[in-house]
């Protein structure tokens, strides 16, 4: 069998394929099109983030096998088209967590101490020591912003630092993060007592510019902001004003919105920001970590046909896939669907296997549930084989259940989720062979397909709802391709599920939310159908 290798690799990864029987390509800096004539020759492919692996590459690579990245993010991998396409795509979520959270430190620590300004005015010619006084952060506050693992390690130093330790992440439950040491507080109270914040979540539509100018104003007049983690997550513009205006005495950046950044970019004009060119997985141990991880995650896949770390399959034998992959597909997205909807971090889930669905293999659902419970929120740090274990380090109790009894449907999923604000109780099946539905939510009776951009609406169960939704929909451009409606009489209240052709932005959901009798409506993101 044959690999490409087209983006620069650490060489350890090429032998590693080499000594388990692979012939090995290195072709790197390949334009798209020179990618599109050869793609079909080979098995496997192992990239980082320069090469794009769309819809149009997938389509001509007629023999690949599997897509591995050597790293964690898969932006440039359209996942949906290769699994249509039966082509694993796997990626090595853990070789560089340590690396990121040291460079959040040493971003720290050079802010602090003025040590890209002073080596600047050094190499000038100029002995400034007065201009660059600095600080200790020994005592200080440190807030983190997502208490995940690369989170958890920049705690970790930073008491080691003798830092006191605050965090704000909503998924995490409080008695968990105590554990760490470090105090569960809310955005506000976070803003508004640490010294210095530091960013570490992914980059999604609920974090796009979660650091704006409401939280730059709730900061102290010395914190210093640091964000190593994704670019987007901080509103530059913000920041600029914040930094130009004294509501913050400095900020540093490793990622930037669009990459790479230039020169035009105003925040590089400023004397109290610095900055690095992406660089927080840039260590010779995280690129061989990397490496050493995917080359042995494909050699399996090709040699042996076992799965490790996949984003769109489990780690299951062809039979069992067979049996139970519509369920899994259905638990991955009843997962997804409930953390986009829930408040408050996930206690425990309890999973219920009834019909004909108890006689099973269930393992696998119940792991793709827990993957697309965490995936809204971590991203592509979440695959098939970790999702159990990171149920495990964040305190979560998974229970299952089997039972042959069942009153309207041969098979159904039925999910029960506590969270430290509630809890929601959701049910699916599968229609024909191959189509999930969500049947239940909560005291609602649905029939809904969870796939692709989504609208959800809690209304009053009023006349003229639907038409009002229909008609702010139609004015802003939305096609609505599908709708479902759940009613609970007793409360006489509705949901409306709309599936859309493009995502609701968020000035359109406040309009959505401005209409008469209308009590919460969400957007929601699922994989299209297919996918």
């Amino acid at each position: 069998m044959k690999v490409l290798i087209s983006d620069n690799l650490e060489s350890i990864g090429a032998e590693i394929l080499r000594e388990a029987g692979l012939e090995v390509d290195i072709n790197t800096g390949l334009p798209p099109e020179e990618l599109k004539k050869i793609i079909a020759a080979y098995d496997g492919l192992v990239i980082r983030s320069a090469t794009k692996v769309n819809a149009e590459i997938i389509a001509l690579a007629d023999n690949l096998k599997v897509v591995g990245r050597a790293g964690i993010g898969l932006d440039n991998v359209d996942v949906p088209a290769a699994s249509k396409r039966g082509i694993i795509v796997m990626n090595a979520p853990d070789g560089n967590a340590t690396t990121a959270a040291e460079h959040a430190i040493s971003m720290m620590m050079a802010l602090t101490r003025n040590i890209p300004q002073a080596t600047a005015s050094m190499k000038a010619g100029k002995w400034e020591k007065k201009k660059f006084m600095g600080r200790e952060v020994n005592g200080k506050v440190l807030g983190i912003v997502g208490i995940g693992r690369i989170g958890s390690i920049v705690a970790d130093r930073a008491m080691g630092l003798k830092m006191k330790v605050i965090a704000y992440d909503p998924h995490m439950p409080k008695e968990m993060v105590a554990k760490l040491g470090i105090e569960l507080v809310d955005m506000p109270e976070l803003c508004a007592r640490a010294d210095y914040i530091s960013v570490h979540v992914p980059f999604t539509k609920e974090t796009k510019n979660f650091i704006s100018t409401e939280q730059f104003a709730a900061m102290k007049k010395d914190a210093m902001f640091i964000d190593c983690a994704r670019g987007g997550v901080v509103d530059e513009a913000a920041l600029y004003v914040a930094l130009t205006t004294g509501e913050i005495a400095g900020a540093g950046l490793d990622v930037f919105a669009v990459e790479p950044t230039t020169k035009d970019t105003p925040l590089l004009s400023l004397d109290n920001f610095i900055c690095t060119p992406h660089l927080g997985a840039s260590t010779t141990e995280a690129q061989e970590n990397v490496a050493v991880a995917i080359a042995k995650q494909m050699a399996e896949y090709l040699l042996h046909g076992t799965v490790i770390n996949a984003v769109n399959v489990p780690s299951v034998s062809a039979e069992v896939l067979s049996k139970v992959g519509p369920y899994i597909t259905l638990a991955e997205m009843l997962g997804s669907f409930h953390m986009q909807i829930a408040k408050g971090g996930v206690r425990e889930v309890n999973i219920e296997f009834n019909g004909d669905l108890a006689e099973l293999p269930t393992s696998p659902i119940t792991v793709a549930f827990l993957k697309g419970l965490f995936t809204p929120i971590l991203k592509d740090a979440v695959n098939f084989v970790n999702a159990p274990l990171i149920a495990k380090e964040r305190g979560i109790r998974v229970v299952e259940s089997k039972t042959s009894q069942v009153d309207d449907f041969t098979n159904l999923l039925s999910i029960r989720v506590k969270t430290t604000e509630g809890e929601n109780v959701l049910a699916g099946t599968v229609f024909g062979r191959h189509e999930p539905r969500l049947v239940r939510l909560n005291a609602f009776r649905l029939e809904a397909s969870p796939v692709g951009p989504m609208l959800f609406v809690y209304n009053q169960d009023v006349p003229g709802v639907i038409g009002n939704l229909g008609v702010t929909l139609g004015k802003a451009g939305v096609n609505i391709s599908r709708m479902t409606v759940g009613r609970e009489p007793d409360q006489q209240r509705n949901i409306i599920l709309l599936n859309t052709d493009t995502l609701i932005s968020r000035e359109l959901l406040t309009k959505v939310l401005e209409l008469d009798e209308i009590d919460a409506a969400m957007a929601l993101e699922f994989p299209p159908a297919g996918g």
